[in-house]
């Protein structure tokens, strides 16, 4: 009678929009051992084919590196997210890519963070693949993928949280 009162569980669930026009892989593609090991946390590796990394959540800007060719944000449920374009390309000094945001900014799904030349990115570091990385917390209950090909708005990560 009172089942009103209880939360839903089904409510407890957080998306993530894909970050690229393009394709989203299992992380163990990855031709590095720190991401497709998941040292850093589980996540997908992913292909644009366009340049332009999108906001996969509604969140904050905690980190734009130096060298412009990775960012961490902070989903407004506390989710940790890593974006690292390419494999090697910090060896780039920022050569190639724009960072569209910076520190402390609130970004929405499907913001534009950054922009990145995949062909230079192709000729001058390992490879172009790049992933996301859901940084280890204690609020994930469990995640699931759906990969395949993807647009900004295609939902690949579904997160179950505590």
């Amino acid at each position: 009678m009172f089942g009103f009162f209880k939360k839903n569980k089904e409510d407890k669930n957080m998306i993530l929009k894909s970050p690229v026009i393009g394709r989203c892989f299992d992380i163990s593609e990855i031709p590095d051992e720190v991401f497709s090991s998941k040292m850093l946390g589980d996540g997908i590796g992913f292909e644009s084919t366009e340049g332009i990394l999108y906001s996969p959540v509604d969140g904050e800007i905690l980190q734009v590196f130096p060298t412009k060719h990775a960012l961490i944000l902070k989903s407004k449920e506390g989710i940790e997210i890593l974006l690292h374009i390419g494999i090697d390309t910090v060896d780039m000094k920022g050569e190639g890519f724009e960072a569209l945001v910076e520190k402390g900014q609130q970004v929405k799904t499907g913001d534009k963070l950054l922009t990145f030349d995949n062909d230079l990115i192709k000729a001058r570091a390992k490879t172009n693949l790049s992933v996301l990385v859901l940084t280890e917390n204690e609020i994930t209950e469990s995640v699931d993928f759906k990969l395949g090909t993807v647009d900004k708005s295609s939902e690949v990560i579904t997160i179950k949280l505590k």
